[in-house]
């Protein structure tokens, strides 16, 4: 059996890609920190810089960053002297994200303190109602296998007027634009998943996963459903990619 089959079967059921999740960032978090750096031609880091500066961190801010990676945007809330929980379903993330915390940002962070980095599930937070000032993510609302539970989860965890920042990758409503989209990221991901694990088919569950995207208009509309208010999208990339921004 080819790649394809498998991949397109695992994100058919919300089990099958929760499974299929877990296990494809176990394998790549290693080398999580590369892929984003080459999958964006460099500019993974200036967009997460974008959506740092909308969240308007005041000292002593209660921040979540969920699906926390290796804790790009956790340090950059925790540099503007916010209280930091990253939270990451994949354990490898967060011990690489507890390493960097030690290496990079004690040793270069002029103020604030190390976030707390937990594993944990985005559809269900280990955190009472009302906890946090600020919830963000990048790249977590396109993986998880129920969008409406993840969100109902973090406006739970919202203080009233507390604000959701999410970047991730768009589905673009030109089936054209779309069409080249897609197979840029196939063709770019297979060289990088051939590169790095003599897999082609390791990175082409991003284009996939767009498939199966509802976009960012429609992620709107699913977040004014939970209750969120002032909710809107921006656009980054031309529409490549968006910003999503809504207040509890």
């Amino acid at each position: 059996m080819t790649g394809r089959p498998h991949l397109e079967t695992s994100l058919s059921t919300p089990d099958g890609k929760s499974r299929y999740v877990r296990r494809l960032f176990a394998t790549i978090a290693d080398r999580y920190d590369l892929i984003t750096v080459l999958l964006s031609y460099g500019r993974d880091a200036a967009w997460k810089r974008r959506l740092v500066a909308l969240a308007g961190v005041r000292p002593g801010t209660k921040a979540l960053d969920l699906a926390c990676g290796t804790g790009d945007i956790a340090f950059a809330l925790a540099a503007d002297c916010a209280h930091v929980v990253g939270l990451d379903i994949t354990p490898r993330m967060v011990e690489l994200a507890k390493k960097k915390g030690t290496v990079t940002f004690l040793r270069n962070a002029k103020k604030g303190d190390c976030p707390l980095f937990l594993v944990g599930d985005m559809l269900a937070l280990p955190f009472p109602d009302r906890a946090f000032d600020l919830v963000t993510t990048g790249y977590g609302i396109r993986n998880v296998p129920d969008i409406d539970a993840a969100l109902s989860e973090v406006r739970r965890v919202l203080r009233p007027g507390g604000l959701f920042l999410s970047l991730d990758f768009n589905r673009p409503a030109n089936a054209l634009v779309r069409a080249v989209y897609l197979s840029y990221l196939t063709a770019v991901g297979s060289a990088v998943g051939w590169a790095l694990h003599r897999d082609p088919d390791t990175y082409r569950y991003i284009p996939e996963s767009i498939k199966r995207y509802p976009g960012a208009e429609a992620v709107v509309a699913r977040l004014e459903a939970q209750g969120f208010d002032s909710a809107r999208f921006l656009p980054v990339l031309g529409g490549l990619m968006a910003i999503h921004e809504a207040k509890a």
